[in-house]
This record gives C-alpha cells, structure tokens and sequence, in this order.
C-alpha cells in the first residue's frame, strides 16, 4: 500500500527523513508533504511547546477532514544542551507521537519502536559497557525507543552469547579484521543487490581482478606487518568466492599465508561457498589444505519452484548432495542461510524447509526475512513476486524460533534492513560454540574492518574513540582493475591517521 502523509507544524527539513522511514515500517511506499498543502491520504498536525526546560510535543491526525487521534508525548531537554542535541531530542520526540498515531491508525504494533536503524544490539551493548544495569538497560531502550519487552530480552540473550563467545570483544580495536569480495556468481539472484557478476564468460575479468586483489593483499599486510597489528578474523565474501577455479583458489589463499601477519594464528576464516553449484571436491580440497573449515553452504529454500523464481540455478538434491560432500571431506563448522518471505512461500513451505534443514544440521543457521531492496530485480518487478503478508511472515520467524530452539541453537547477532518483510529481523543461530566471530565483530562494530577486492566496504573504526570512516572500493570489475592502486593507497593512508598517529611522540 502506497501512501501521502501531509505532515505540518514542522519547519526543520530534517524531519522528514526520519518520519518517512517510520511510515514505511507501517505502508510499503510512503511519500511526506513536510509543510506543503496537498492531496493527501490523511494529515498530522505536529505543535511544539517550550515550557522552562520541557519540550512538548503533541499531534493530530486527521483522515478526510475528521480529526481521528489525538496524541501527546512530553520530552525534558535540558537548556544548556547544545543545538543539536536539541534538535535529537525534538526529532524522538516526534518519533514518539509520530509512532503511536500510526499504530492507532493501522492497529500494527511495531516491536521495534521508532528503530529503523541495522543494529540495534549495539544500543544495548553501548549501555552495558557503561555500566548500567541490564534491567535499567531494557527500562531505557523502552522509554527512548519504544522498544518491546519481547525484543528488548531478544537483545540481551544476543548480548550475552556474543560476550560469552568472544570475551575480548571490547578490546578488539586494536586489532583488525578483513573482509576479502569475490564479486562473481554463476548466476544473480533477484533479490540481491550485492556486487555480483554472472561469471561466465568473464575470464579474463577475473584473472585482471585476482592481479589486483593480490596486490591489495600485499601491500595492506606488509603494512599491518610493519605495525605489529594482528588479524582476528578473515572473511571471504562476494558474489560467491567459491565462483573462481580452485587454482585460482589455491593462489589466494597462499597469498593470505605470505602477505599476512601470523596468518596461521587468525581466530577464524570464513568463505562463503553460498552457492552449492560452485562446490567441488578439488575447492573443498584447496580449503582443507589452508586449514579454512568454516563455510557457508545456502540452500535458502528446499522448494525448487522458488529457486527457480528466484534465479538461483541449484536443485534442491546440489544442495544436500554438496553439504554433505563438503562434511565428508572434513568441513566442520558449516553455515546455512534461509530466507523467510521468498515468492510463494508462506508455513507451509517454510516447515518443508526446516524440516529438510534438520536432516543436515549445520553448525549455525542465518535466517533472514526478505527485503525489498531498491537496486534489486525483484524490487523493479514487484508484481511479478507475490509474497505473504505481515501475519505470515510473522508466523514463520515463529516457526524458526521454535524450530532453532528445539534443536540447540541460540541466537548469537542479530541485524535489520530497510524494506524488510513485517518489520522484522535477520537472525544469527548457532550450536554453542560455533559462533562466527566475523559476523559478531561486523554487527556490533567493535573493530576496523579493511575491505580488499571489488565492492568491498571498509569501516575504520578509530581504537580510541570509536568513530567510524566508511571507505569502499568499486563495484564493477573493471573499475576496480583500473584503479585498485589508487584505493589500496587510500586506505593505507586512513590506517596510519587512526593506528600510528596517536602513538607517536609530542614534537620537542
């Protein structure tokens, strides 16, 4: 459902980023008329009051001319904050009001608040570490966010798995991880919006790509060397990075030996090998041979109407065929993805997926919900994908709560995206112990992450501030062929500002 909120009583532009989001947790395309009187679908007057140091925030929500709602939420802002923790605290308040009208309106509960934001785990670990309560910590999220008691324990037995399986995890910023693209498929998948290239035909893309991802290699771990900084975790993404022969394989991942520091020390390296149709013996072979056991194997769905609507050129039997094959040839800690929500699903294909999950058991389960995302084929063709609607998708995350719990696994991270199906969430699952590292790291952004290769994101995160730089290389393969240098100068550069600076002595 595509709506027009007209929204007055709010001069600051900067409003209505935020208001429109909220009305997409509620309506599937929303447009705002921020202080512009036009044909609308229904209208919110906002009023704001200073009285002393309280910020009063009232609304009302008229739908064809009669009045429906009428709310009010009460903010403290204290007068010597400065301009923009002023503004913060308007715009929450807003989002209070703002939130309740909508609920009121449509009879939806959103039990993540006003959060719109990837991760909110976060907010709870920045609590915790600054010693408050847990208990103080859930009272807080509920009053600041409007955060629900049920997601608010979901959080804290995250929280809590996260810290019982990497015990460092605050002391980590002195360290870095890696995360290395693979930016090739065999085919792409119409929900993804990932760099990936169908592979075929591209050969010499790739072997032009692999001469700059080594060279990516060698100079950030010459430079990591130099500094005496360690590697926790190495993460082969993409695409997927089993997309490339197993000579080629073979190559990186002796380059990984050679380049970087104690490479035979790094806490855990991960390749995803998502697509079962690219898994070998001679790749799993080459994994085994570098001491690489944690992979990814992603069925996605055991219905093979929907892998065939959804691009993925796999059968159902490839999958359980290579999961098995890869467990075989001593794979011990395998990840398997499924997705809640694909084209024509609703239970009922959902338990079938389970149901078939349970006969391999991997040692950690991602569940994610469909989203929607905007560069995607599926988005762009929307018609053409039916999908359940908020009731069933909310049923089948019931069903994968149920289903993970009864079969050992706890949830271990936990993250959100823009346009997801019922408001939901992406949910990490795992046996105790097999937890990924990487993944925990990403989400809770506790540590610099160097992205190498095509699309690959790095986040520095400075080790004693904790102020995040987002830095990204190309997408495109020839992009990245013609200019990798020039990138892997530039994050050589934002390296020495965070790690070196601050270490070297006053000038006399």
């Amino acid at each position: 459902m595509n709506v027009h909120i007209s929204i007055t009583g709010l001069s600051d532009e900067r409003f209505e980023r935020p208001l429109r989001l909220i009305a997409n947790l509620f309506f599937e395309e929303t447009e705002i008329q921020l202080n512009r009187i036009e044909e609308a679908d229904f209208s919110i007057k906002f009023t704001l009051e200073q009285n002393g140091a309280d910020l009063i925030v009232s609304g009302i929500l008229e739908k064809e001319g009669e009045p429906q709602i009428n709310k009010a939420h009460q903010a403290t802002v204290d007068s010597s904050f400065s301009e923009k923790e002023q503004f913060k605290a308007a715009k929450n308040a807003v989002s209070h009001v703002y939130l309740k009208l909508l609920q009121d309106l449509t009879g939806i509960t959103q039990k993540w608040g006003i959060l719109t934001g990837v991760r909110p785990t976060k907010l709870l670990h920045r609590k915790l570490r600054a010693g408050t309560k847990p208990e103080t910590a859930h009272k807080e999220l509920a009053e600041e966010y409007l955060i629900t008691p049920e997601k608010a324990a979901l959080m804290q037995k995250i929280v809590d798995r996260q810290l019982a399986a990497v015990p460092d995890l605050y002391d980590l910023k002195k360290e870095v991880s890696i995360y290395i693209g693979i930016p090739f498929c065999p085919t792409k998948c119409a929900y993804c919006t990932f760099p990936a290239y169908a592979i075929n035909g591209r050969q010499g893309s790739v072997n032009s790509f692999l001469g700059g991802l080594h060279h990516e290699m060698r100079a950030i771990g010459s430079w990591l060397k130099e500094k005496g900084i360690r590697i926790t975790t190495v993460y082969y993404g993409g695409g997927t990075p089993t997309s490339i022969t197993a000579e080629e394989m073979d190559m990186l991942y002796e380059e990984m030996y050679i380049s970087f520091p104690d490479a035979s020390e790094i806490r855990e390296i991960t390749v995803e090998a998502g697509r079962p149709d690219t898994i070998t013996p001679e790749k799993l072979d080459v994994l085994k041979k570098w001491n690489i056991h944690r992979i990814s194997v992603n069925p996605q769905s055991y219905i093979q109407e929907t892998l065939k609507a959804i691009g993925r050129h796999h059968t159902v039997e490839e999958t359980i065929v290579k999961f098995n094959l890869a467990r075989k040839m001593g794979m011990d800690n395998i990840n398997m993805d499924l997705i809640i929500g694909l084209p024509g699903e609703g239970t009922k294909e959902f338990t079938h997926t389970l149901n078939e999950t349970e006969k391999l058991l991997p040692e950690s389960l991602t569940v994610h919900t469909l989203s929607f995302k905007r560069a995607s084929e599926m988005t762009k063709n929307r018609d053409r994908y039916k999908v359940a609607d908020r009731d069933e998708v909310e049923r089948m995350m019931g069903l994968a709560e149920k289903w993970t719990k009864s079969h050992g696994y706890e949830p271990y991270y936990l993250y959100r995206q823009k346009n997801i199906l019922g408001n939901l969430e992406n949910v990490g699952y795992s046996f105790h112990g097999q937890e990924s590292i990487y993944n925990i790291i990403i989400m809770e952004e506790m540590q610099t992450i160097i992205g190498l290769g095509c699309g690959a994101a790095s986040k520095f995160v400075h080790p004693e501030t904790g102020a995040i730089t987002h830095f990204a290389n190309p997408k495109d393969p020839k992009s990245y062929n013609d200019s990798f240098e020039h990138y892997t100068n530039e994050k050589l550069k934002i390296l020495e500002e965070l790690f070196i600076q601050k270490n070297e002595p006053a000038s006399l």
